[in-house]
Protein backbone atom coordinates (compact mmCIF):
# COMPACT_ATOMS: atom_id res chain seq x y z
CA UNK A 1 0.00 0.00 0.00
CA UNK A 2 0.83 3.33 -0.87
CA UNK A 3 1.59 6.53 1.63
CA UNK A 4 -0.82 7.86 -0.05
CA UNK A 5 -3.69 4.79 0.22
CA UNK A 6 -2.73 4.25 3.47
CA UNK A 7 -4.06 8.05 3.95
CA UNK A 8 -6.80 8.41 1.45
CA UNK A 9 -9.41 8.40 4.77
CA UNK A 10 -7.90 11.96 5.56
CA UNK A 11 -9.38 12.88 1.40
CA UNK A 12 -12.48 10.87 1.17
CA UNK A 13 -15.10 11.20 3.39
CA UNK A 14 -17.44 9.25 5.71
CA UNK A 15 -21.04 8.75 4.20
CA UNK A 16 -24.19 7.01 4.84
CA UNK A 17 -26.84 5.53 1.93
CA UNK A 18 -29.01 8.81 1.16
CA UNK A 19 -31.90 8.81 3.54
CA UNK A 20 -36.11 9.36 3.33
CA UNK A 21 -36.53 12.75 3.25
CA UNK A 22 -37.55 14.20 6.74
CA UNK A 23 -40.60 15.45 5.65
CA UNK A 24 -42.19 12.52 4.06
CA UNK A 25 -40.97 10.47 7.36
CA UNK A 26 -42.67 12.94 9.62
CA UNK A 27 -45.79 12.34 7.00
CA UNK A 28 -45.78 9.05 7.74
CA UNK A 29 -43.63 6.84 5.30
CA UNK A 30 -42.77 3.59 6.41
CA UNK A 31 -40.31 2.99 3.85
CA UNK A 32 -37.04 1.86 5.04
CA UNK A 33 -34.73 4.62 6.03
CA UNK A 34 -31.19 4.37 4.44
CA UNK A 35 -31.53 3.43 1.35
CA UNK A 36 -28.89 1.29 -0.81
CA UNK A 37 -25.04 2.22 -1.77
CA UNK A 38 -24.88 1.62 -5.30
CA UNK A 39 -21.47 0.21 -6.43
CA UNK A 40 -19.15 3.06 -6.66
CA UNK A 41 -20.59 4.05 -3.01
CA UNK A 42 -19.81 0.64 -1.91
CA UNK A 43 -16.12 1.13 -3.36
CA UNK A 44 -15.59 4.60 -1.96
CA UNK A 45 -16.42 3.12 1.64
CA UNK A 46 -14.45 -0.02 1.56
CA UNK A 47 -11.60 1.26 0.29
CA UNK A 48 -11.03 3.97 3.68
CA UNK A 49 -10.45 0.88 5.48
CA UNK A 50 -7.00 0.67 6.86
CA UNK A 51 -6.65 -3.08 6.84
CA UNK A 52 -5.69 -2.96 10.28
CA UNK A 53 -3.13 -5.45 11.58
CA UNK A 54 -5.73 -6.03 14.47
CA UNK A 55 -9.36 -5.44 13.17
CA UNK A 56 -10.97 -3.97 16.32
CA UNK A 57 -13.98 -4.19 14.02
CA UNK A 58 -14.37 -7.66 13.78
CA UNK A 59 -13.50 -8.42 17.52
CA UNK A 60 -16.72 -6.24 18.84
CA UNK A 61 -18.40 -7.55 16.71
CA UNK A 62 -20.45 -10.60 18.18
CA UNK A 63 -20.16 -12.51 15.42
CA UNK A 64 -16.82 -11.54 14.64
CA UNK A 65 -17.67 -10.83 11.10
CA UNK A 66 -14.18 -11.02 8.39
CA UNK A 67 -14.86 -7.35 8.16
CA UNK A 68 -11.36 -6.16 6.66
CA UNK A 69 -11.60 -8.72 4.21
CA UNK A 70 -15.18 -8.95 2.43
CA UNK A 71 -14.62 -4.82 2.37
CA UNK A 72 -11.34 -5.90 0.27
CA UNK A 73 -13.81 -8.19 -2.18
CA UNK A 74 -16.13 -5.50 -2.39
CA UNK A 75 -12.96 -2.89 -3.82
CA UNK A 76 -12.02 -5.78 -6.10
CA UNK A 77 -16.01 -5.87 -7.19
CA UNK A 78 -16.19 -10.01 -5.86
CA UNK A 79 -19.06 -9.76 -4.32
CA UNK A 80 -20.60 -13.37 -4.47
CA UNK A 81 -17.29 -14.44 -2.73
CA UNK A 82 -18.26 -11.29 0.02
CA UNK A 83 -21.34 -12.56 0.57
CA UNK A 84 -19.94 -16.28 1.28
CA UNK A 85 -17.25 -14.66 3.54
CA UNK A 86 -19.98 -12.60 5.19
CA UNK A 87 -22.17 -16.09 5.45
CA UNK A 88 -19.32 -17.85 6.84
CA UNK A 89 -19.76 -16.27 10.64
CA UNK A 90 -23.20 -14.42 10.22
CA UNK A 91 -25.96 -16.73 9.01
CA UNK A 92 -28.10 -13.27 8.69
CA UNK A 93 -26.00 -10.79 7.08
CA UNK A 94 -28.37 -8.30 6.02
CA UNK A 95 -30.42 -8.31 8.75
CA UNK A 96 -27.62 -7.28 10.89
CA UNK A 97 -26.49 -4.96 8.54
CA UNK A 98 -29.68 -2.95 8.98
CA UNK A 99 -30.99 -3.49 12.46
CA UNK A 100 -27.40 -3.58 14.16
CA UNK A 101 -25.90 -0.74 16.18
CA UNK A 102 -23.37 -0.33 14.36
CA UNK A 103 -22.41 2.79 16.07
CA UNK A 104 -21.36 0.87 19.44
CA UNK A 105 -20.29 -2.33 17.60
CA UNK A 106 -18.06 -1.97 14.36
CA UNK A 107 -17.91 1.08 13.23
CA UNK A 108 -17.80 2.24 16.82
CA UNK A 109 -14.54 0.01 17.22
CA UNK A 110 -13.00 1.38 13.87
CA UNK A 111 -9.18 2.75 14.42
CA UNK A 112 -11.20 5.83 12.19
CA UNK A 113 -13.89 6.30 14.32
CA UNK A 114 -12.45 10.13 15.50
CA UNK A 115 -12.41 10.74 11.29
CA UNK A 116 -15.67 9.10 10.76
CA UNK A 117 -15.66 5.21 10.85
CA UNK A 118 -15.59 2.94 7.85
CA UNK A 119 -19.79 2.44 6.63
CA UNK A 120 -19.66 -0.92 7.85
CA UNK A 121 -23.31 -2.03 8.11
CA UNK A 122 -24.14 -0.25 4.95
CA UNK A 123 -21.40 -2.01 2.74
CA UNK A 124 -22.81 -5.51 4.63
CA UNK A 125 -26.07 -4.61 3.53
CA UNK A 126 -24.82 -3.47 -0.18
CA UNK A 127 -23.12 -7.15 -0.42
CA UNK A 128 -25.79 -9.64 0.59
CA UNK A 129 -28.66 -7.72 -1.48
CA UNK A 130 -26.53 -7.36 -4.60
CA UNK A 131 -25.26 -11.26 -4.77
CA UNK A 132 -28.70 -12.19 -3.72
CA UNK A 133 -30.31 -10.07 -6.65
CA UNK A 134 -27.63 -11.29 -8.80
CA UNK A 135 -28.76 -15.70 -8.07
CA UNK A 136 -26.06 -16.25 -5.27
CA UNK A 137 -26.98 -18.94 -2.34
CA UNK A 138 -25.28 -20.14 -0.51
CA UNK A 139 -23.35 -23.33 -1.62
CA UNK A 140 -24.09 -26.64 -0.43
CA UNK A 141 -23.20 -29.03 -3.11
CA UNK A 142 -20.02 -30.09 -0.65
CA UNK A 143 -22.49 -30.92 2.17
CA UNK A 144 -23.35 -34.80 2.86
CA UNK A 145 -26.30 -35.44 4.50
CA UNK A 146 -25.98 -37.54 8.09
CA UNK A 147 -29.14 -38.73 8.49
CA UNK A 148 -29.87 -36.58 11.85
CA UNK A 149 -32.63 -34.60 12.28
CA UNK A 150 -33.26 -31.62 14.74
CA UNK A 151 -36.14 -29.39 15.77
CA UNK A 152 -35.96 -26.09 15.99
CA UNK A 153 -38.37 -24.01 18.46
CA UNK A 154 -38.53 -20.78 17.18
CA UNK A 155 -38.31 -19.10 14.25
CA UNK A 156 -36.53 -15.42 15.30
CA UNK A 157 -32.55 -14.94 14.93
CA UNK A 158 -31.39 -17.35 17.06
CA UNK A 159 -33.46 -19.82 15.45
CA UNK A 160 -33.13 -19.07 12.22
CA UNK A 161 -29.21 -18.76 12.48
CA UNK A 162 -29.21 -22.78 14.55
CA UNK A 163 -31.01 -23.99 11.23
CA UNK A 164 -29.04 -22.71 8.62
CA UNK A 165 -25.80 -23.97 10.51
CA UNK A 166 -27.46 -26.92 10.93
CA UNK A 167 -28.09 -27.14 7.23
CA UNK A 168 -24.21 -26.82 6.35
CA UNK A 169 -23.28 -29.38 9.07
CA UNK A 170 -25.54 -31.87 7.30
CA UNK A 171 -28.31 -32.02 9.42
CA UNK A 172 -32.29 -31.43 8.39
CA UNK A 173 -33.35 -28.48 10.59
CA UNK A 174 -37.20 -28.18 11.02
CA UNK A 175 -38.38 -24.68 12.71
CA UNK A 176 -41.58 -24.37 14.21
CA UNK A 177 -43.14 -21.38 15.27
CA UNK A 178 -46.20 -20.66 16.58
CA UNK A 179 -46.88 -17.81 14.45
CA UNK A 180 -48.10 -17.85 10.76
CA UNK A 181 -44.08 -16.32 8.91
CA UNK A 182 -40.90 -16.58 10.24
CA UNK A 183 -38.58 -13.89 11.76
CA UNK A 184 -40.65 -13.74 15.22
CA UNK A 185 -39.66 -10.01 16.73
CA UNK A 186 -37.83 -9.11 13.04
CA UNK A 187 -41.26 -9.45 11.27
CA UNK A 188 -43.60 -8.40 14.43
CA UNK A 189 -41.71 -5.94 16.50
CA UNK A 190 -39.51 -3.97 14.64
CA UNK A 191 -40.49 -1.59 12.37
CA UNK A 192 -40.51 -1.76 8.49
CA UNK A 193 -38.53 2.03 8.66
CA UNK A 194 -35.89 -0.54 9.86
CA UNK A 195 -36.10 -3.36 8.17
CA UNK A 196 -38.73 -4.46 5.23
CA UNK A 197 -40.53 -7.37 5.81
CA UNK A 198 -39.38 -8.54 2.55
CA UNK A 199 -36.37 -9.27 3.62
CA UNK A 200 -37.38 -11.50 6.16
CA UNK A 201 -39.34 -13.24 2.83
CA UNK A 202 -36.54 -13.56 1.18
CA UNK A 203 -33.92 -15.69 4.12
CA UNK A 204 -36.72 -17.89 4.12
CA UNK A 205 -36.78 -18.52 0.44
CA UNK A 206 -32.96 -19.26 1.21
CA UNK A 207 -33.17 -21.14 4.04
CA UNK A 208 -35.91 -23.53 2.23
CA UNK A 209 -33.39 -23.67 -0.74
CA UNK A 210 -30.86 -25.04 1.67
CA UNK A 211 -33.57 -27.68 2.70
CA UNK A 212 -34.48 -26.17 6.00
CA UNK A 213 -38.26 -27.12 6.75
CA UNK A 214 -40.80 -24.72 8.48
CA UNK A 215 -44.20 -25.97 10.83
CA UNK A 216 -45.78 -22.59 11.62
CA UNK A 217 -48.83 -22.15 13.25
CA UNK A 218 -47.42 -25.00 15.35
CA UNK A 219 -47.56 -24.01 19.28
CA UNK A 220 -45.10 -26.31 21.22
CA UNK A 221 -46.87 -27.41 24.34
CA UNK A 222 -50.59 -26.65 22.86
CA UNK A 223 -50.22 -28.73 18.94
CA UNK A 224 -47.29 -30.79 19.51
CA UNK A 225 -45.74 -31.69 22.97
CA UNK A 226 -41.76 -31.43 23.43
CA UNK A 227 -41.93 -35.53 24.18
CA UNK A 228 -43.39 -35.91 20.88
CA UNK A 229 -40.11 -33.93 19.22
CA UNK A 230 -37.89 -35.82 21.39
CA UNK A 231 -39.02 -38.97 20.05
CA UNK A 232 -39.04 -37.74 16.47
CA UNK A 233 -35.90 -35.76 16.55
CA UNK A 234 -32.48 -36.39 17.63
CA UNK A 235 -32.10 -33.05 19.17
CA UNK A 236 -34.32 -29.66 19.98
CA UNK A 237 -33.04 -26.34 19.67
CA UNK A 238 -35.24 -23.80 22.10
CA UNK A 239 -35.10 -20.07 20.80
CA UNK A 240 -38.48 -18.66 21.88
CA UNK A 241 -36.90 -15.43 22.88
CA UNK A 242 -38.08 -12.60 25.58
CA UNK A 243 -41.62 -11.75 25.40
CA UNK A 244 -42.37 -10.85 29.03
CA UNK A 245 -43.12 -7.42 29.39
CA UNK A 246 -41.29 -5.95 32.33
CA UNK A 247 -43.61 -4.54 34.88
CA UNK A 248 -42.75 -0.87 36.31
CA UNK A 249 -45.37 -1.17 38.94
CA UNK A 250 -46.58 2.55 38.17
CA UNK A 251 -50.04 3.69 39.22
CA UNK A 252 -52.14 3.99 36.63
CA UNK A 253 -50.44 1.96 34.11
CA UNK A 254 -54.04 0.47 33.30
CA UNK A 255 -55.42 3.66 32.52
CA UNK A 256 -56.76 3.95 28.99
CA UNK A 257 -54.30 5.61 26.73
CA UNK A 258 -51.33 3.41 28.17
CA UNK A 259 -50.19 0.92 25.78
CA UNK A 260 -47.13 -1.83 26.79
CA UNK A 261 -44.43 -1.04 23.84
CA UNK A 262 -44.58 -4.84 22.29
CA UNK A 263 -48.09 -5.36 21.83
CA UNK A 264 -48.06 -2.02 20.65
CA UNK A 265 -45.45 -2.17 17.83
CA UNK A 266 -46.84 -5.54 17.16
CA UNK A 267 -50.15 -4.38 16.32
CA UNK A 268 -48.97 -1.62 14.14
CA UNK A 269 -46.88 -4.05 11.96
CA UNK A 270 -49.86 -5.90 11.55
CA UNK A 271 -51.88 -2.51 10.46
CA UNK A 272 -49.24 -1.21 8.47
CA UNK A 273 -47.86 -3.28 5.74
CA UNK A 274 -49.69 -6.44 7.41
CA UNK A 275 -48.35 -8.58 4.32
CA UNK A 276 -44.91 -10.09 3.28
CA UNK A 277 -43.62 -9.57 -0.42
CA UNK A 278 -45.61 -12.44 -1.97
CA UNK A 279 -49.02 -10.47 -0.37
CA UNK A 280 -49.68 -13.29 2.35
CA UNK A 281 -51.08 -11.65 5.33
CA UNK A 282 -48.89 -11.41 8.55
CA UNK A 283 -51.26 -13.39 11.32
CA UNK A 284 -50.89 -14.46 14.35
CA UNK A 285 -50.05 -12.86 17.63
CA UNK A 286 -52.75 -13.49 20.61
CA UNK A 287 -51.72 -9.81 22.78
CA UNK A 288 -53.51 -7.58 20.23
CA UNK A 289 -54.77 -4.43 21.42
CA UNK A 290 -56.67 -1.44 20.33
CA UNK A 291 -54.45 0.68 18.77
CA UNK A 292 -55.44 4.44 19.56
CA UNK A 293 -55.53 6.83 17.36
CA UNK A 294 -52.65 8.93 17.66
CA UNK A 295 -53.38 11.77 15.27
CA UNK A 296 -52.88 14.63 16.51
CA UNK A 297 -52.14 13.07 20.17
CA UNK A 298 -49.68 14.02 22.90
CA UNK A 299 -47.57 10.61 23.49
CA UNK A 300 -44.86 10.02 25.73
CA UNK A 301 -42.47 7.16 25.95
CA UNK A 302 -41.19 6.01 28.73
CA UNK A 303 -37.46 3.94 27.65
CA UNK A 304 -34.29 4.82 26.53
CA UNK A 305 -33.93 1.74 24.86
CA UNK A 306 -33.90 0.87 21.36
CA UNK A 307 -37.79 -0.13 21.72
CA UNK A 308 -38.33 3.20 22.90
CA UNK A 309 -36.68 4.19 19.76
CA UNK A 310 -39.31 2.37 17.63
CA UNK A 311 -42.18 3.30 19.54
CA UNK A 312 -41.57 7.28 19.53
CA UNK A 313 -40.27 7.49 15.72
CA UNK A 314 -43.39 4.79 15.21
CA UNK A 315 -45.92 7.50 16.80
CA UNK A 316 -44.12 10.12 14.69
CA UNK A 317 -45.36 8.32 11.45
CA UNK A 318 -48.88 7.90 13.10
CA UNK A 319 -49.35 11.31 13.31
CA UNK A 320 -48.68 12.36 16.26
CA UNK A 321 -48.36 15.68 17.40
CA UNK A 322 -46.13 16.20 19.63
CA UNK A 323 -43.61 12.65 21.03
CA UNK A 324 -41.45 12.68 24.42
CA UNK A 325 -39.00 10.22 25.21
CA UNK A 326 -38.47 10.05 29.10
CA UNK A 327 -35.53 8.32 30.70
CA UNK A 328 -34.52 8.11 33.97
CA UNK A 329 -30.64 8.87 33.50
CA UNK A 330 -28.57 10.96 31.08
CA UNK A 331 -28.20 10.78 27.80
CA UNK A 332 -25.30 8.86 27.99
CA UNK A 333 -26.30 6.35 29.78
CA UNK A 334 -28.79 5.86 27.41
CA UNK A 335 -29.01 1.84 26.44
CA UNK A 336 -30.11 2.20 22.38
CA UNK A 337 -27.87 3.65 19.74
CA UNK A 338 -27.38 6.91 19.05
CA UNK A 339 -27.68 6.63 15.46
CA UNK A 340 -31.40 5.96 16.39
CA UNK A 341 -31.72 8.48 18.96
CA UNK A 342 -30.29 10.94 16.23
CA UNK A 343 -32.87 10.11 13.85
CA UNK A 344 -35.96 10.43 16.17
CA UNK A 345 -34.38 13.58 17.19
CA UNK A 346 -34.20 14.78 13.48
CA UNK A 347 -38.03 13.67 12.98
CA UNK A 348 -39.19 15.36 15.90
CA UNK A 349 -39.07 13.86 18.98
CA UNK A 350 -38.34 15.02 22.33
CA UNK A 351 -36.04 13.95 25.12
CA UNK A 352 -36.39 14.47 28.93
CA UNK A 353 -33.42 13.15 30.47
CA UNK A 354 -33.16 12.64 34.09
CA UNK A 355 -36.93 12.12 34.61
CA UNK A 356 -38.31 9.17 36.51
CA UNK A 357 -42.01 8.66 36.42
CA UNK A 358 -44.15 8.26 39.66
CA UNK A 359 -47.44 7.93 38.04
CA UNK A 360 -49.36 7.73 35.26
CA UNK A 361 -52.60 10.34 35.76
CA UNK A 362 -56.10 9.84 35.07
CA UNK A 363 -58.38 12.34 34.57
CA UNK A 364 -61.92 11.55 33.37
CA UNK A 365 -63.73 8.20 32.43
CA UNK A 366 -60.01 6.86 33.59
CA UNK A 367 -58.45 7.88 30.49
CA UNK A 368 -54.54 9.42 30.85
CA UNK A 369 -53.87 12.93 31.47
CA UNK A 370 -50.20 12.53 31.83
CA UNK A 371 -47.52 10.90 33.65
CA UNK A 372 -46.04 12.61 37.29
CA UNK A 373 -42.07 12.73 36.81
CA UNK A 374 -39.14 13.44 39.46
CA UNK A 375 -36.26 14.90 38.48
CA UNK A 376 -33.15 12.49 39.09
CA UNK A 377 -29.78 12.98 39.75
CA UNK A 378 -26.97 10.98 38.80
CA UNK A 379 -25.49 8.52 42.11
CA UNK A 380 -23.47 5.54 42.89
CA UNK A 381 -23.12 2.56 40.72
CA UNK A 382 -25.27 -0.29 40.97
CA UNK A 383 -24.76 -4.01 40.97
CA UNK A 384 -24.64 -3.65 37.31
CA UNK A 385 -22.28 -0.90 36.96
CA UNK A 386 -24.72 1.39 35.98
CA UNK A 387 -25.33 4.94 37.89
CA UNK A 388 -28.45 4.89 40.05
CA UNK A 389 -30.89 7.53 39.24
CA UNK A 390 -31.51 9.15 42.13
CA UNK A 391 -34.73 10.98 42.59
CA UNK A 392 -34.28 14.90 43.83
CA UNK A 393 -36.75 15.89 46.60
CA UNK A 394 -39.40 18.74 45.37
CA UNK A 395 -38.57 18.43 41.48
CA UNK A 396 -41.87 16.81 40.68
CA UNK A 397 -43.70 17.25 37.54
CA UNK A 398 -46.41 16.48 35.63
CA UNK A 399 -45.31 15.75 31.81
CA UNK A 400 -49.12 16.18 29.77
CA UNK A 401 -50.10 13.13 27.79
CA UNK A 402 -52.94 11.79 25.51
CA UNK A 403 -51.25 8.17 25.28
CA UNK A 404 -48.09 7.00 27.69
CA UNK A 405 -46.30 3.55 25.98
CA UNK A 406 -44.37 1.41 28.45
CA UNK A 407 -40.99 0.37 27.21
CA UNK A 408 -38.99 -0.74 30.14
CA UNK A 409 -37.82 -4.11 28.22
CA UNK A 410 -38.74 -7.69 28.07
CA UNK A 411 -37.19 -11.01 29.88
CA UNK A 412 -37.87 -14.13 28.99
CA UNK A 413 -40.24 -17.26 31.05
CA UNK A 414 -39.35 -20.51 30.63
CA UNK A 415 -41.82 -22.67 29.09
CA UNK A 416 -43.42 -25.35 31.66
CA UNK A 417 -43.03 -27.84 29.13
CA UNK A 418 -39.67 -27.16 29.69
CA UNK A 419 -38.84 -27.30 33.23
CA UNK A 420 -41.00 -30.68 33.33
CA UNK A 421 -38.48 -32.23 31.14
CA UNK A 422 -35.77 -31.50 33.58
CA UNK A 423 -34.47 -27.97 31.99
CA UNK A 424 -33.57 -25.72 35.03
CA UNK A 425 -34.43 -21.81 34.86
CA UNK A 426 -33.34 -18.96 36.91
CA UNK A 427 -35.01 -16.84 38.71
CA UNK A 428 -35.38 -14.07 35.71
CA UNK A 429 -37.20 -17.03 33.83
CA UNK A 430 -34.10 -17.48 31.59
CA UNK A 431 -33.22 -20.89 30.77
CA UNK A 432 -30.51 -22.17 32.60
CA UNK A 433 -27.84 -24.28 29.51
CA UNK A 434 -24.00 -24.83 29.37
CA UNK A 435 -21.66 -24.96 32.26
CA UNK A 436 -21.78 -27.72 34.58
CA UNK A 437 -20.05 -30.41 32.78
CA UNK A 438 -22.24 -29.54 29.64
CA UNK A 439 -21.47 -28.70 26.02
CA UNK A 440 -22.13 -25.09 25.34
CA UNK A 441 -26.17 -24.08 25.15
CA UNK A 442 -26.87 -27.56 26.28
CA UNK A 443 -29.43 -27.68 28.81
CA UNK A 444 -29.89 -30.21 31.52
CA UNK A 445 -31.47 -32.13 29.35
CA UNK A 446 -28.73 -33.61 27.56
CA UNK A 447 -30.84 -33.46 23.99
CA UNK A 448 -32.12 -30.08 24.94
CA UNK A 449 -30.19 -26.53 24.10
CA UNK A 450 -31.29 -23.45 24.39
CA UNK A 451 -29.76 -20.19 23.37
CA UNK A 452 -30.56 -16.22 22.10
CA UNK A 453 -32.73 -13.79 24.54
CA UNK A 454 -34.04 -17.50 26.00
CA UNK A 455 -30.88 -17.89 27.70
CA UNK A 456 -29.15 -14.20 28.40
CA UNK A 457 -32.26 -12.36 28.20
CA UNK A 458 -33.34 -9.70 25.90
CA UNK A 459 -30.24 -8.68 23.74
CA UNK A 460 -29.24 -7.59 20.56
CA UNK A 461 -30.41 -9.60 17.03
CA UNK A 462 -26.69 -10.07 16.59
CA UNK A 463 -26.20 -11.73 19.78
CA UNK A 464 -28.99 -14.26 19.35
CA UNK A 465 -27.49 -14.71 15.62
CA UNK A 466 -24.43 -15.83 17.01
CA UNK A 467 -25.94 -17.83 19.63
CA UNK A 468 -27.59 -19.58 17.65
CA UNK A 469 -25.39 -20.26 15.57
CA UNK A 470 -22.66 -22.19 17.98
CA UNK A 471 -25.68 -24.10 20.13
CA UNK A 472 -26.07 -25.41 16.26
CA UNK A 473 -22.16 -26.66 16.80
CA UNK A 474 -22.45 -28.22 20.24
CA UNK A 475 -25.82 -30.11 18.55
CA UNK A 476 -23.40 -31.17 15.55
CA UNK A 477 -20.57 -32.06 18.19
CA UNK A 478 -23.43 -33.89 20.44
CA UNK A 479 -24.99 -35.94 17.51
CA UNK A 480 -21.77 -37.00 15.68
CA UNK A 481 -19.88 -38.39 19.02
Amino acid sequence: MSRKQAFQFLDLPRTMPQRIPVELRTSGDWGELYGKFGKEDAQFQAGRCLDCGNPYCSWKCPVHNAIPQWLQLVQENRIHEAATLCHSTNPLPEVCGRVCPQDRLCEGSCTLEEFGAVTIGAVEKYIVDTALATGWRPDMTAVEPTGKRVAVIGAGPAGLACADQLAHAGIQAVVYDRYEQIGGLLQFGIPSFKLDKAVISRRRNVLEGMGVQFRLGVEIGRDVSVDQLLAEYDAVFVGTGAYRYTDGGLLGQDLKGVLPALPFLVQNSRIVGGSDAHGRPIAGWEDQIALPDLDGKRVVVLGGGDTGMDCVRSAVRLGAAKVTCAYRRDEASMPGSAREVANAREEGVRFLFNRQPLSIEAGADDEVIGVMVVETQLGAPDASGRRNAVPVEGSESLLEADVVIIAFGFSPSTPAWLIERGVEAGHNGRIIAGGQGRLPFQTAHPRLFAGGDAVRGADLVVTAVAEGRDAAASIAQLLSA
